[in-house]
């Protein structure tokens, strides 16, 4: 895969976001991404936008103050 950034390879890779909803903060780890070996940018499929969208809805009617999810494991 091309970077959409800088057009250089992006390899598979594991990532980890914190993704701040206002009234308290998910992180959801070790989600399958591409990453660019030169600038670093990271890309999702849309397949994985679609499940970190509704892991964010999932939190958003559970959630604490900070909540962790383990992406294979709520995938």
């Amino acid at each position: 895969m091309k970077c959409m950034k800088c057009g250089k390879t992006a390899y598979k890779s594991l990532t980890s976001e914190a993704i701040e909803l206002g009234f308290g903060l998910l992180v959801i780890r070790n989600i399958p991404c591409y990453k660019c070996e030169e600038c670093d940018e990271i890309f999702y499929t849309g397949d994985v936008v679609s499940r970190i969208e509704g892991m964010i809805e999932e939190a958003k009617q559970r959630m604490q103050e900070i909540s962790v999810i383990y992406y294979e494991d709520a995938a």
